[in-house]
């Protein structure tokens, strides 16, 4: 059945502020049930055109303001489009939920690699080795001392964690905890199996990992560099006799 379905602006002005703007919300309306959204968005009441529901002025600011507004609308139209394709009973508080992301339900990154950690110790013996395990485990406790040293926080939403965490993980590991390259990359490679488990249960849309890149050194260029290094040092302790 077809819902009425209705968006607008306005301003609130028994909410002005201290340098006279208003602030600017945008209603849903659906069978006549309201929902209000904040658009985060100011603008004095003088340049508000009430009819139009949007700022009036031929500024840059103006015109600014008015793209943001236009592109807000647009983004509640397309989660209204995407909620009625799932067939979902939409309604203004469900959808002002959907876009604030309240929704969902907040997973956190500790509790579901400590999980993962627990399914591969269960089959410690069959599927894996001892030695697995206990790189998870040194993993995860990697992890939690990363967020602690990056953000001050025992865990963190999974939504959040982005290309930036992977670059400051990778250089944590590196500086803080003095990994050589191919030790840092294979902490990095446990943790990009956690990401691919979220990827998987449909908890992130988009991987983290993208544009990460990063070469595990072979033997014998490990070998190559020690060789270069205890020339260097050689050659030092002659030319110092």
């Amino acid at each position: 059945m077809n819902k009425t379905f209705n968006l607008l602006f306005f301003i609130k002005k028994n909410k002005i502020r201290t340098n006279g703007t208003a602030p600017i919300y945008l209603r849903i309306t659906i069978e006549g049930k309201i929902a209000d959204i904040a658009a985060k968005r100011y603008i004095d009441p003088q340049k508000w055109d009430i009819k139009a529901h949007k700022a009036v002025g031929n500024t840059q600011e103006i015109k600014t303001l008015n793209l943001y507004l236009k592109t807000l609308e647009q983004k509640v139209y397309d989660y209204h489009y995407e909620m009625l394709k799932e067939e979902n009973d939409v309604t203004a508080i469900g959808l002002k939920s959907k876009l604030l992301g309240t929704d969902r339900e907040k997973r956190m990154l500790i509790p579901i690699f400590q999980e993962h950690n627990n399914k591969v110790e269960a089959l410690v013996g069959q599927d894996f080795a001892p030695g697995t395990l206990e790189r998870y485990k040194t993993s995860l406790k990697h992890t939690q001392e990363f967020l602690n040293w990056k953000y001050k926080i025992s865990d963190i939403d999974i939504t959040k964690i982005d290309h930036a965490f992977i670059m400051d993980y990778d250089f944590w590991l590196r500086s803080e905890r003095k990994c050589a390259n191919n030790t840092a990359i294979k902490y990095i490679k446990n943790f990009k199996k956690i990401m691919r488990l979220c990827m998987a249960n449909g908890w992130l849309s988009k991987d983290p990992f993208l544009g990460y890149k990063a070469k595990l050194k072979s033997w014998n260029v490990l070998i190559s560099q020690k060789k270069k290094s205890k020339r260097f040092m050689t050659k030092n302790l002659h030319q110092r006799d």
